[in-house]
């Protein structure tokens, strides 16, 4: 390979752009191609008549000491223009209302008065994430893919992960059956957090995983000052300053591999880039498409037999200031608990901080809403029935409108501006296949999906890969997939030299 090997990276989401920036800032020649003009990907921010609106993830988690950003911020370079937004957010049952405060004192108060039914789970939930906060940033190689994985992968396991070590095998709906906690508003107060961390509900998420999903709040979430997007442009700054190269406007139409084991990608402009490493942050539907009759065997399977994930419809609303709650920024309603979640029975609402005047114009806040939603019916209608298309949007907006109406009273009068997002849009502005939004639901640690594609040297990154969902989650997945790009690297150096002398990365 050569002395300053070549790396393409697919994509300028948050995992895609932090790890080429931490191969940047290792040596290698570094180019990251985005077919948009703005990273962020799923983690993004459009501008839209004044305003600045998240298209998907609103808050961030993962920057308490030994968080994935703050190990790649450190790493990088970056101070993190953010802001930590308390309370977390509110959940609103038909019933009752619970607030998610960070400060412990508080929370504890929180809980005992408005969950009594969980009394017995906090200690064990706070007990098991907080190990595995601790085990995550000692940066594990899990899904071990090698012998020398698993090596690495024993010398950073501690005491501490064996009293939690059950919770690997159970959902977190059996844990709670442990506990004996079967009251409706308890269980749905949880299932109503996973489904948006862990991509499904207590009944099938993993209890480990699940700890950590329902724990963002004590360790911090926050506000990227001016976006969600502004954490891409902040790493997309560190690229750049360690030499690497972001392309806009570049989407790759094909992958080919060449018969000296190096890629060649096409791009929609009608150029090429050649490459020895590819990292493609990208979902393997996506990949395959790319590869075409190149992709692997096993490649092809997985996108045949994995089902779709969720999507999202959602509503981007300019709102009057004062028309605004203040209490909070950020909620979490749902409508009824006797029905699944989801479709506009849950609804998270969330609002531009008061503080930043980069977000809406003057006296307004940007706020968005929005569900998980099923995206094939989406496709159906837009494809054979433009009409039922278009009512299907109209209940969805009055679905989540109505939710809406608990947290900002008169909001179809208040609101100035009312946008939708089907799956359908968000699909051309990610070219995500058929709009999907997350990773894959968290339901077993043990068939995570790791970063190796089945082809040497070219890497997935993003949330297809664990620990998946939440910028957090890619941010993890990126400092795997940069560690074991350098490890590849140094590795086939050493037992194929070139005629120079090659220097080791590090």
């Amino acid at each position: 390979m050569a002395k300053q090997a070549r790396v393409v990276v697919i994509g300028a989401g948050v995992g895609g752009v932090t790890a080429a920036a931490l191969l940047a800032r290792e040596g290698f020649a570094v180019t990251v191609l985005e077919a948009h003009v703005y990273p962020g990907g799923c983690a993004g921010t459009f501008y839209h008549k004044g305003y600045r609106f998240d298209a998907g993830a609103t808050l961030a988690g993962g920057f308490q000491q030994g968080g994935p950003h703050q190990i790649a911020g450190d790493l990088l370079g970056i101070q993190w223009q953010i802001e930590r937004v308390e309370p977390a957010w509110v959940i609103h049952l038909p019933e009752r209302s619970i607030t998610r405060w960070g400060e412990e004192a508080q929370w504890r108060d929180e809980r005992a008065a408005k969950l009594p039914e969980l009394r017995h789970f906090w200690g064990v939930q706070e007990r098991a994430a907080e190990s595995a906060w601790q085990f995550a940033a000692r940066l594990p190689e899990f899904p071990p893919a090698s012998l020398g994985d698993v090596a690495r992968l024993a010398t950073k396991i501690r005491p501490n992960l064996l009293p939690i070590s059950p919770l690997a095998l159970m959902s977190m709906g059996q844990l709670l059956n442990v506990l004996g906690v079967r009251e409706p508003n308890a269980r749905t107060f949880i299932d109503a957090q996973l489904l948006i961390s862990a991509q499904t509900t207590s009944q099938h998420a993993n209890a480990l995983y699940g700890a950590i999903a329902v724990d963002l709040p004590r360790v911090g979430v926050y506000h990227p000052r001016g976006g969600i997007g502004n954490l891409a442009r902040q790493v997309g700054e560190a690229l750049t300053a360690h030499g690497g190269r972001l392309i806009y406007r570049h989407a790759v139409t094909k992958i080919v591999r060449r018969a000296d084991k190096t890629f060649l990608l096409h791009t929609n402009k009608g150029n090429t880039f050649e490459a020895e490493i590819v990292l493609a942050n990208l979902t393997p539907w996506a990949l395959a498409d790319l590869l075409g009759e190149g992709a692997p065997p096993a490649l092809q399977r997985e996108v045949q037999a994995r089902p779709s994930t969720w999507g999202a419809f959602t509503l981007y609303l300019g709102v009057p200031n004062e028309a605004l709650p203040t209490q909070a920024e950020h909620f979490q309603v749902v409508q009824a608990l006797e029905q699944p979640l989801g479709e506009g029975n849950s609804v998270f609402v969330s609002m531009s901080s008061p503080h930043d005047t980069e977000r809406a114009p003057q006296g307004m806040r940007a706020v968005t809403l929005s569900t998980h939603t099923a995206i094939a019916p989406w496709w159906a209608l837009r494809e054979s029935d433009p009409e039922g298309y278009q009512r299907r949007v109209e209940q969805y907006r009055d679905k989540l409108l109505d939710a809406a109406e608990r947290v900002i009273p008169n909001v179809r009068q208040a609101a100035k501006l009312i946008l939708p997002g089907t799956p359908s849009a968000f699909y051309r502005f990610t070219r995500r296949p058929g709009g999907m939004v997350g990773g894959f639901p968290l339901t077993s640690l043990f068939k995570v999906r790791g970063p190796q594609t089945g082809i040497e040297n070219l890497w997935l990154v993003g949330d297809s890969i664990f620990p998946g969902q939440s910028t957090a989650g890619v941010t993890a997945g990126a400092l795997r997939v940069a560690a074991e790009v350098a490890r590849s690297v140094a590795y086939q150096r050493r037992a194929f030299p070139t005629p120079r002398r090659a220097e080791s990365i590090g």
